[in-house]
């Protein structure tokens, strides 16, 4: 063998040598299995990720006078597009409000219940505007002791004339046509001006007792019946048919989750409040609210609103 051969002769391992390379076997093959093992893991994981988050369920709260309805006609359909949301809960504390948003809310939850299940859960009180939007549900759950119903329109106007008249204020008005200061707060309202406001409350009326029987599924001639403006508990609405259950929210959670083929917990997911401190809503919400509805109760004055107390409790 030339001396060319004997130097480019690789020697065999030593003895030495051997325990390093073995170990760097073992750390080869340890990095690969369990880098094997992380990614079916994480493969796993993520998957049941994926499918624990179709176990959501969205609550919209509809609380006190119904002013306006963008607010919740935006997160109707921002739970409408989320996949993730299986189906919709209306939390509903409310003795309605404006015809308008009523109107408006109540055609929303129509184009939302047919591609996902909307249930109306009922809280202490839900009338007539309130009850008007809940009628679009697929399902109604309340309490027994629930004040729902009272299914009519009413219109206030405020008469100021002989305030003005003591106090030595005297107002003009030039119009262009007999009707066009109807409900004026400074003259008394004339028989012609009566009939009329009482034909477009008729009319308005009639809109919402044909929205209750197509909500509900009811003949109209049965809704027509009660439709005076009287409020029921939740037990007589159940008698009537008005509602489908009796039970809080958390029955109504229940039967979403069954209506979806949700098993075991459902996550409650609710819309992000915007746009105000905790502060403002604790000293000025109610004070705010109270305010706006007496403004409309001038500007706007036919509602979709039960005009009692809300004060009911048990004494």
């Amino acid at each position: 063998m030339s001396t060319e051969s004997l130097n480019n002769y690789e020697k065999p391992p030593s003895k030495k040598d051997r325990p390093l390379i073995l170990a760097l076997v073992i750390l080869i093959s340890a990095i690969l299995f369990f880098g094997t093992l992380s990614a079916i893991v994480l493969y796993f994981s993520s998957h049941t990720s994926l499918l624990s988050s179709g176990n959501k369920i969205g609550v919209i709260p509809i609380d006190g006078v119904i002013k306006d309805s963008d607010v919740i006609l935006d997160q109707l359909a921002d739970f409408r597009k989320n996949k993730k949301i299986r189906a919709i809960i209306l939390r509903i504390n409310s003795p309605g409000g404006g015809v308008g948003p009523s109107q408006e809310i109540y055609k929303e939850t129509i184009r939302t219940a047919q591609t996902k299940k909307v249930i109306a859960s009922l809280g202490s009180i839900a009338a007539s505007g309130g009850y008007y939007i809940a009628s679009a549900a697929d399902k109604i759950v309340a309490n027994p002791g629930t004040i729902t119903g009272s299914i009519g329109v009413i219109m206030e106007f405020v008469k100021i004339e002989e305030l003005l008249s003591k106090i030595g204020i005297q107002l003009r008005v030039i119009k262009s046509g007999e009707f066009k200061d109807i409900g004026s707060p400074i003259r008394e309202m004339t028989d012609k001006e009566k009939q009329l406001l009482q034909d477009i409350i008729e009319d308005i009326k009639q809109q919402f007792v044909d929205a209750v029987a197509e909500g509900r599924n009811m003949e109209r001639e049965k809704i027509l019946a009660i439709a005076d403006g009287r409020i029921f508990s939740g037990k007589e609405a159940k008698d009537l048919g008005l509602i489908d259950s009796i039970g809080n929210f958390r029955d109504a959670v229940d039967l979403a989750k069954e209506m979806v083929h949700i098993e075991g917990e459902a996550k409650l997911i609710f819309p992000e409040k915007k746009g105000r401190s905790f502060i403002w809503d604790l000293l000025f919400e109610g004070l705010l609210d109270s305010f706006t509805h007496k403004i409309n109760q001038i500007y706007e004055p036919i509602e979709y609103r039960w005009n009692g107390s809300l004060g009911i409790s048990n004494h």
